[in-house]
């Protein structure tokens, strides 16, 4: 796990076909996203501006990316009833949908049946992976970059494998 290894950022810029992000857990530990969460927990106010000094990094990259050409999806694995975490994360999922990401939901109990990696990951052009490792109480601790076959094999069929099941953002209703 090394902090030279390219970012999501740089391997979604040299990205020419598709960046697929699937998350598996059911609370992230984001440190620049306490105070969000925190907020939104008391109050229910959410920052949702894509133009936000929080949102417009992100925006910019996958706007410029979908201009490109490049799919952007992302697929949540999630535990029904839901964390608040993932109450969260879907109220604000209007902004990576606005951005020209792809996002689908799939409950856990509809995986049960597919292989999946032990962690979440990002797979850019079916060829490169960049694992996330997290902590228990979902804290980032590192990530690793990996084109070894068989797990970019992996990762390709079990992110086509939760997309085919996964319901779409509009039409998920958190329970």
């Amino acid at each position: 796990m090394s902090s030279s290894e390219p970012t999501i950022a740089e391997l979604m810029g040299q990205c020419t076909r598709s960046a697929v992000h699937l998350e598996m857990r059911d609370h992230y530990g984001v440190a620049q996203e306490a105070d969000d969460f925190r907020v939104w927990l008391e109050t229910g106010q959410l920052d949702t501006d894509p133009a936000s000094p929080d949102w417009a990094p992100w925006v910019d990259l996958v706007s410029q990316a979908t201009a490109r050409g490049v799919a952007v999806r992302r697929a949540r694995i999630v535990s029904e009833p839901v964390s608040d975490y993932i109450r969260y994360e879907h109220a604000s999922t209007v902004v990576n949908v606005q951005a020209g990401e792809d996002v689908r939901w799939l409950p856990r109990h509809r995986a049960s049946d597919i292989a999946l990696p032990s962690n979440d990951f990002w797979l850019f052009d079916d060829r490169v992976i960049r694992w996330g490792y997290f902590s228990s109480n979902g804290a980032m601790v590192g990530h690793e970059i990996s084109d070894e076959p068989a797990a970019v094999k992996l990762c390709s069929e079990a992110f086509d494998a939760v997309w085919s099941r996964a319901i779409p953002h509009a039409q998920y209703e958190i329970h």
